[in-house]
């Protein structure tokens, strides 16, 4: 199925224009008005996780939406699973603006219908459209030159102006912990939560080299900050910690290792693994 444009000589509607009622359970695809079926069990853990990774994920002035109908064209009003869009509002209708990214949570016998939707969305204007296979755990990327879905390369990441890092496409499918993805993004992202509890165990560190009154104290209170840190992102992960690589961690003198172990805490698999990144 290729791109083409030319059904749009004419304007397009707005993509907050509905031909269908929201809030239902109706798409409408090239004039068809399609009944969409609730999620089984691996389509809707697969959608939650999606929309948990998009948001922790989501570059500055951009925004994360599920199930938001997309008006497509006269006879098309659809909702991906999932879409990433600008958070200003459209600068001449004042609506919201088209979508970036779209996501598709999909058995592998619905691909060909939901390339349907993929072109459909292209031709609209949004740059990328992606499929998640939940059956064979695999991820795939729309492309208009071929006309049909391309594999995702399993070890690879989707790098886009609208993600803050690189997602992971393991994360994606399931074959890496979302939740570590998570973590790693927002640690990236330098999200004020976590930047607060960091400053906090840093000025717990510096109020600890202050008492001390020497130079020393100082450098050991701004290394005490940085363990701290680490071991409460370890523990907040819920990763083991044997006494002896506790120990490893508190002695510790060298800044530098500290703050690669730290950058490291939120993927790392192991502590094991995390202390041997030296």
């Amino acid at each position: 199925m290729s791109l083409d444009r030319s059904r749009h000589d004419e304007p397009l509607p707005p993509v907050d224009a509905r031909l269908v009622m929201p809030e239902t359970r109706y798409e409408a695809i090239e004039g068809r008005i399609v009944y969409v079926a609730p999620a089984d069990e691996p389509h809707g853990t697969c959608h939650a996780k999606l929309a948990a990774l998009l948001e922790a994920h989501v570059a500055p002035g951009y925004d994360v939406a599920v199930d938001m109908l997309t008006r497509t064209s006269e006879t098309s009003d659809f909702a991906p699973d999932a879409s990433v869009f600008p958070a200003a509002r459209h600068p001449e209708t004042g609506g919201r603006q088209l979508e970036e990214l779209a996501f598709e949570v999909v058995s592998t016998s619905a691909l060909n219908e939901t390339g349907s939707k993929a072109a459909r969305l292209r031709e609209r204007g949004v740059r990328r459209v992606f499929a998640i296979d939940v059956k064979r755990a695999r991820a795939l990327e729309w492309s208009d030159d071929l006309g049909t879905w391309q594999l995702l390369a399993p070890d690879g990441a989707i790098d886009d102006r609208s993600l803050a890092i690189p997602l992971s496409i393991a994360a994606l499918v399931g074959s890496a912990s979302a939740e570590d993805a998570v973590a790693h993004a927002l640690l990236a992202r330098r999200t004020p939560t976590l930047e607060r509890a960091l400053a906090k165990t840093h000025d717990a560190g510096r109020r600890q080299g202050h008492q001390e009154g020497h130079q020393e104290g100082h450098q050991e209170g701004a290394l005490a900050g940085r363990r701290a840190a680490l071991l409460a992102v370890l523990e907040g992960r819920g990763l083991a910690l044997e006494d002896r690589q506790r120990d490893a961690i508190i002695a510790e003198a060298d800044p530098g290792r500290l703050d690669r172990w730290l950058a490291l805490a939120g993927v790392a698999e192991t502590v094991a693994t995390l202390l041997d990144a030296r």
